[in-house]
């Protein structure tokens, strides 16, 4: 078997696809800049570690269940005013995750509080963390039917090796009590053991009127801000950024004289 051959079946045997693919040229480089031997095996071996990196978060992204891909880089600051980009930028470094703490994003309806809990949660991915993304109702769904089974306790453990859980749109539909109930325990589950990012477009004085009762809602809110970054965001909607919102030209034609 020739040498060619036989690092082929190697690199089969290792399943180390990106390694053999950049041999040639790595080899190449290392003959003509007179690279160590344990230099050349750095090389190789880091070109294969990237790309099984890279590969692994693109499965854990699309495991995470995201209504949309959105990243730090694309989100515009200069019409987002009220949040600093040193602290989100701070954010993207994954401290927060490390420490198992939450981020709690507040703000109207549009002001880019989903935007910055997907791109926050793709960094995540990247970095190596399992995440999942549902809304605040999705989250009750899915724990009232594993209540009706018999399985409750179950998904709370399952749910609790997940490093990063985003639950978006707390308070755009009130809670029952059995909601209420349900999301309480999803949060207190997590307490000092994993993070989570919370999105809501209430405030934490109203959200006696989403979890229904006062001392619930104060329940939920000391949990979650023990230990969390808290940013409110104000102003228009982001979404309507790059929209024209002057007058419509049918109703403009119509109110002149």
């Amino acid at each position: 078997m020739s040498t060619a051959s036989e690092l082929s079946h190697l690199f089969r045997a290792m399943k180390a696809p990106a390694a053999a693919k950049a041999l040639p040229r790595l080899a190449e480089r290392a003959r003509t800049e007179e690279w160590s031997y344990e230099r050349f095996a750095q090389a190789l071996l880091s070109t294969e570690t990237s790309a099984r990196d890279a590969h692994g978060g693109e499965s854990r992204i699309r495991g995470a269940r995201f209504p949309a891909r959105k990243t730090l880089e694309e989100f515009d600051f200069t019409f987002q005013r009220s949040v600093k980009k040193q602290v989100i930028e701070h954010l993207g470094q994954l401290d927060f995750l490390h420490a198992k703490e939450n981020v709690v994003l507040l703000g109207p309806p549009g002001t880019g509080k989903t935007h910055l809990a997907i791109a926050l949660s793709i960094r995540a991915c990247l970095a190596g963390q399992r995440v999942l993304f549902r809304t605040a109702t999705e989250w009750v769904a899915l724990l009232a039917e594993a209540q009706r089974q018999g399985r409750l306790d179950e998904e709370l453990s399952r749910l609790e090796r997940i490093p990063l859980l985003v639950c978006d749109e707390v308070g755009y539909i009130p809670f029952d009590p059995q909601a209420a109930n349900l999301m309480f325990m999803l949060v207190s589950r997590r307490y000092e053991h994993a993070s989570l990012i919370v999105t809501s477009n209430k405030p934490f004085s109203a959200w006696g009127e989403i979890f229904g009762d006062d001392a619930v809602a104060v329940a939920m809110v000391d949990r979650l801000v023990h230990h969390a970054e808290i940013l409110s965001l104000k102003g228009d909607s982001y979404r309507l950024k790059d929209r024209d919102l002057g007058p419509h030209p049918a109703r403009q034609s119509a109110e002149s004289p």
